[in-house]
């Protein structure tokens, strides 16, 4: 009879080199877990459907796809033609969107910029909600000035930061030599008592704004993910073009210098192919892969979600495809078995585990399991294992996620 085991999944950051543009990163990161396995003092041992990922920001860096702010105001410029410029719904941050502000700001003559409120998409507050309901403001309807808002609610600062993220913004398109006007609104349509050319910043309700302002006549609309989709071409001399994202564009970047972003990544299918591959080689067992950015959850206290990328996994291996399909183990200790304990309650549970339905969407005995992607939840795990600061493990091993009660 096997052992039962004493322990279910396991998260462990996996130490890698500095990753440089044009290093082999496949290699990389296949030899760096298979280092850290057969490490003497934390070594173990690799199983089927263990899951490999790798933080997007150091594929990305190894592919060098990054982009300066002169190539942002150039594809900027190109696709709305100068003028008055309505930029709406962008997110408050310093690393994710500053950077691309200043690009936009110096491709326009002037911006008008829309600011959601009482906080941007992913939970950053301007004012609180409370603030709101005190001084009768809807923000469903009203649109705001910045000097309405100031009037009613004074300096506005991050909780968490500090910053004045209205005056910082403002200054930050001024320095750009472009004039600026801040309102505060929350229907896209808002805009178009200002400008009729829109970049709308918004990252995953960006289709609906889209369509809400192209049906209500807006002459040019694209989102931040139709700006730097393909090179941007610097003069005859330049063969290779900034970097880009297909799919997402400017979505997904963050600040790599004061004048440069680094994109989310691209064509990288092959990548998690071949480390696959490579485990596979080594090791005989099927080991899934994939990239992950962003977790997908919110922070309780400050309101934060934390999904600033437009997906969690831009790039997976098959196996991570679909949904959890899992048995609530309360639910049924405490109602189907309720009367049974000790080894009956245990065989009773397994038993209920292996003959599981295929599909338990509906099953009473399922209710309260997470209904979400395989890769949103182990993109999670991943990210608050990695981190965002300075533990150096961009690759994340996970061990066990697809193990339940019945394996031994």
């Amino acid at each position: 009879m096997s052992k039962e085991r004493p322990v279910g999944t396991i998260s462990r950051g996996i130490r890698c080199p500095i990753i440089r543009e044009g290093d082999d990163l496949s290699a990389i990161v296949a030899d760096s877990v298979l280092a850290a396995a057969a490490d003497p003092e934390w070594g173990f041992s690799l199983h089927d459907r263990d899951v490999v990922a790798i933080t997007e920001s150091i594929v990305a860096r190894a592919q060098g796809n990054y982009a300066t702010v002169d190539d942002i105001a150039a594809d900027v410029r190109a696709k709305f033609g100068g003028g008055t410029l309505g930029v709406i719904f962008p997110i408050l941050s310093r690393n994710r969107f500053a950077i691309c502000l200043r690009g936009i700001a110096k491709g326009a003559d002037k911006v008008v910029l829309m600011l959601s409120y009482p906080s941007d998409e992913v939970g950053n507050e301007l004012v609180s909600i409370d603030k709101l309901d005190e001084a009768g403001v809807d923000p469903y309807t009203d649109v705001l000035s910045e000097e309405r808002f100031a009037e009613l609610f004074g300096e506005s600062r991050h909780p968490f930061t500090g910053m004045n993220y209205v005056k910082y913004y403002g200054d930050l398109i001024r320095d750009c030599g472009t004039d600026v006007e801040i309102i505060f609104a929350n229907k896209p349509t808002a805009i178009l008592n200002y400008t009729d050319k829109v970049l709308t910043c918004d990252i995953h309700t960006r289709e609906r704004s889209k369509r809400l302002l192209k049906a209500a006549g807006a002459s040019i609309v694209l989102g931040m993910d139709e700006i730097l989709n393909a090179p941007v071409y610097r003069g005859e001399d330049d063969v290779t073009g900034s970097g880009y994202n297909e799919r997402y564009g400017l979505l997904g970047s963050n600040k790599s210098t004061e004048d440069r972003v680094k994109l989310f990544p691209r064509d990288a299918q092959g990548l998690v192919a071949d480390i696959a591959s490579r485990l596979k080689e080594a090791t005989g067992k099927k080991i899934e892969v994939m990239i992950y950015g962003d977790g997908a959850f919110k922070d309780p206290q400050g309101k934060i979600w934390e999904l600033a990328d437009p997906v969690v996994s831009p790039f997976h291996t098959p196996g991570l495809k679909g949904t959890p399909n899992e048995l609530k183990l309360k639910y049924l200790a405490d109602n189907d078995f309720a009367d049974l304990k000790g080894k009956e309650l245990k065989d009773a549970i397994r038993k209920s585990i292996k003959t599981k339905d295929a599909d338990l969407v509906g099953n009473m005995a399922s209710e309260g399991t997470t209904p979400r992607q395989l890769t949103d939840l182990i993109g999670s795990l991943c990210d608050l294992t990695s981190g965002s600061g300075d533990k150096g493990t961009p690759v994340v091993l996970v061990q066990g996620y697809f193990d339940n009660y019945t394996n031994e």
